[in-house]
């Protein structure tokens, strides 16, 4: 998968995680910004790079259930605190969304951030996410080995806000 948007006159890229991505995406998976969600990643096996002018600033991956009563998809990332708040979390999700639901064939997508991820919230609901419920003592957070809720969002097809 490769895929390439013009923002602002920044090329932003969409593609196949390559061993030589590692060292960058472990750099960011290593500030706090990004640990303190994520925890440490062992595997970036289907990892997306997500590139930005050529630069690896972060990784989306996606999840996909086949069965045909329940197809649909799930999505995760994580980008470099250095580009939060720019616009290309969202439009790195809402590209993949968008290949997930015209590829892909998938009529429903979910994305579940930590309850209190309010950046991360903000930014799904711009691509047309919407708020299911909270998921109670939901995930383990990476640094304090407490639980912490989730918010399940979901996504229609008809839904998507193709920006």
């Amino acid at each position: 998968m490769l895929v390439v948007m013009e923002i602002e006159g920044r090329r932003l890229v969409l593609r196949e995680a390559v061993p030589d991505d590692g060292p960058a995406l472990r750099r960011i998976l290593a500030t706090p910004e990004v640990a303190r969600w994520w925890g440490e990643v062992d595997d970036l096996d289907g990892m997306l790079a997500v590139t930005l002018d050529g630069r690896v600033i972060g990784a989306i991956q996606y999840d996909e259930e086949d069965d045909p009563q329940y197809r649909s998809a799930g999505i995760d990332i994580f980008l470099d605190p250095e580009y939060h708040g720019q616009g290309y979390g969202a439009e790195a999700v809402r590209t993949l969304a968008t290949w997930l639901i015209d590829v892909r064939g998938h009529h429903r997508l979910t994305i579940d951030p930590a309850a209190h991820n309010t950046a991360a919230i903000r930014a799904y609901e711009k691509v047309g996410f919407r708020r299911v419920g909270v998921m109670r003592a939901y995930e383990r957070d990476p640094r304090t080995g407490a639980f912490h809720d989730g918010l399940l969002m979901d996504l229609l097809a008809e839904e998507l806000n193709r920006g």
